[in-house]
């Protein structure tokens, strides 16, 4: 052990003193990513130059912590600033290629060659170098996931607007399609806004509504039923004729307490002069 901690300090001296030269070979390499190192560096503040540098130096000393720590926090910035994928994986296999290329110079130059076996030496390195790909497109995925369920959430939230227009009377305009997921983000926002601002009417106007699924008409009346129980009566306007032959054949129907009027018109002359 104490031998080949020996043999990667030299190694590692080895690529700092020909630090130049690995950079110009580097580049030589990356033929597409090369014209890119300023644009990523003012997009996402990554300095890929010093980043190769510092992934060699974990590669050969053999840091697998703090090669994954690396390579998590590589994948997390390349997902938050959505960076190309294809440069990053051409930047790390040029890397990969212009390491192989020292070492074999290091191998050349020293004078008592390689003393590690060839082959443990090709497996150790070349897992390490996977391992940061590996690492990296776990964490890029993984973030980019969530940064598309959070965008999810929040047109959703965005999607499912409550208005109000006294004190005690709201507005909830739907337009678009209405699914399941919307329909819970329906369900969510508006049971939490009856409570928190104490709202006694809803107003929910479907005249943008084309149509909609059984199940989810199902759910919309359990939502009713839910605001009715917190003590906020609900009145439906605007119900187009092909939800309401779903809403016929299916025997579905609202509960006694649910108004419904033509028009939203009709709603605000109603609860804005009461």
């Amino acid at each position: 052990m104490e031998k080949e901690f020996q043999h990667s300090s030299k190694l590692k001296d080895f690529f700092e003193k020909n630090s130049k030269e690995f950079e110009e070979k580097l580049l030589s390499e990356a033929v597409n990513v090369k014209d890119k190192i300023n644009e990523i560096l003012a997009i996402g503040n990554i300095d890929l130059i010093k980043n190769a540098h510092n992934l060699v130096v974990y590669i050969i000393k053999g840091q697998e912590e703090e090669l994954q720590l690396f390579a998590k926090q590589e994948g997390i910035a390349w997902a938050a600033h959505s960076l190309t994928l294809s440069f990053k994986l051409e930047w790390v296999q040029a890397i990969r290629r212009t390491l192989w290329i020292f070492i074999e110079q290091y191998n050349e130059l020293s004078d008592k060659q390689t003393t590690l076996n060839f082959f443990r030496l090709e497996k150790e390195i070349n897992n390490r170098v996977d391992t940061f790909l590996n690492t990296f497109f776990i964490n890029y995925s993984t973030y980019k996931d969530s940064l598309i369920i959070a965008q999810r959430e929040l047109v959703g939230s965005l999607s499912v607007p409550i208005i109000p227009i006294n004190t005690s009377v709201c507005i909830l305009p739907l337009i678009g399609s209405l699914d399941a997921f919307r329909i819970s983000i329906l369900e969510e926002k508006a049971l939490t806004e009856i409570g928190v601002s104490h709202i006694q009417t809803l107003i929910m106007d479907l005249s943008g509504i084309a149509d909609m699924e059984p199940q989810v008409i199902d759910h919309l009346m359990k939502v009713i039923n839910g605001a009715s129980l917190m003590g906020c009566k609900t009145v439906i306007t605007g119900l187009r004729a092909e939800v309401v032959r779903k809403m016929i054949h299916q025997g579905l129907s609202f509960d006694h307490t649910t108004k419904t009027l033509g028009t939203l018109q009709q709603a605000l002359k109603e609860y804005l002069i009461s």
